[in-house]
């Protein structure tokens, strides 16, 4: 605060406060919250009231069908005939009102009623499917970290200055295309009768079922976010003093344990951010696994969520798994953090 009041002034300090609390409490907090409130409520709307509601709106379309009937036919030529269907249709029309203000007394205002009931009827196989997209994410998150380990490391301690600028401007141009056309390049390449298929029928080996078997999700999500787990373990390494390296391998110390007792522990902020920010960009995905299994597997938990929330238009039900899937994410953050032994502070370097 002190710092702020020293660089900017009163005036722009509380400006820069002010737009900083709103940006918190109306894009972070504030959505949270009235998510969090709508997973505990649900309408009851009694006994039979759902059923009631179907049938006034049935009742509804029939008349708005007699009504376009009746239209018809009077705009044809006035016979006995036509007259005698006007009337017959006038008097089913006048029925139809009657059973609809009868039903209408018996409609129930719906009452809002709070309880855990959207988060116990998750059910067996959305629970299952919550399982495996957890677990599918703490996959992804550990062959992220074996795939960027090494790259970081040669980036930042054995490549020459001109082959990590080659390398790290390797990682960076794919990124510059939308995550989508990204994907679909994965989806062609991994097809039945794709890129990867050819080359391993050139060799003699017989096509695999990428897609169908969900290992495409996998491939395309480290691919994805590889980004996030690459530079904060790169930025933490970086800072490694080299000639700790050097004496240990002096001393006679072999390659697994300089980077078991002198990278690793170093690097351990840079790698629970990688992991965090892995886990959480792939259990949160929708377009990866959806575009990746093209419908043929078991939803991500997301396209659940999705689902709860624009197709069957229960905000309340899409709520609760919303907040469960963010409950997980944030248990996962502080299972890093005690695993690696790094607090907030350490993270945010």
């Amino acid at each position: 605060m002190n710092s702020l009041l020293r660089s900017f002034g009163p005036h722009l300090t509380a400006l820069i406060l002010l737009l900083a609390g709103v940006w918190i409490v109306g894009m972070i907090i504030g959505p949270q919250l009235i998510m969090v409130e709508q997973s505990f409520w649900h309408l009851d709307r009694g006994g039979d009231a759902v059923n009631i509601t179907v049938q006034i709106d049935n009742e509804y379309n029939d008349v708005d069908l007699l009504l376009f009937d009746k239209m018809d036919l009077e705009a044809e030529k006035a016979s006995a005939e036509r007259d005698a269907k006007i009337a017959e249709i006038v008097a089913s029309i006048a029925q139809k009102r009657a059973i609809i203000a009868e039903l209408e007394t018996r409609e129930v205002t719906p009452k809002k009623v709070y309880s855990l009931r959207n988060y116990t009827i998750m059910g067996g196989s959305h629970l299952a499917i919550f399982l495996k997209t957890i677990l599918a994410s703490v996959a992804v998150t550990l062959i992220a970290f074996v795939v960027c380990y090494p790259m970081a490391y040669t980036v930042a301690k054995l490549a020459t200055p001109n082959k990590a600028a080659l390398i790290m401007l390797g990682l960076i141009v794919p990124y510059a295309i939308n995550e989508l056309l990204r994907v679909f390049a994965w989806l062609m390449i991994l097809n039945y009768n794709g890129v990867a298929n050819f080359l391993l029928g050139l060799i003699g080996f017989e096509p695999v079922p990428f897609l169908e078997s969900g290992s495409g999700v996998f491939i395309a999500m480290v691919y994805a976010y590889i980004l996030f787990m690459v530079f904060p373990i790169y930025n933490t390494v970086e800072t490694l003093d080299t000639a700790q390296i050097e004496a240990a391998r002096d001393m006679g110390a072999p390659t697994w344990q300089i980077h078991r007792k002198i990278v690793l522990p170093h690097a351990k902020p840079g790698i629970a951010v990688g992991c965090i920010m892995t886990f959480m960009l792939t259990a949160g995905s929708y377009s990866v696994p959806y575009i990746m299994t093209r419908g043929t597997v078991e939803p991500w938990f997301t396209q659940l969520i999705y689902n709860k929330f624009f197709e069957s238009l229960n905000w309340n039900t899409g709520s609760a798994y919303a907040f469960t899937l963010l409950i997980a994410c944030v248990i996962f953050v502080f299972l890093m953090m005690r695993i690696f032994n790094v607090s907030i502070r350490d993270i945010a370097k």
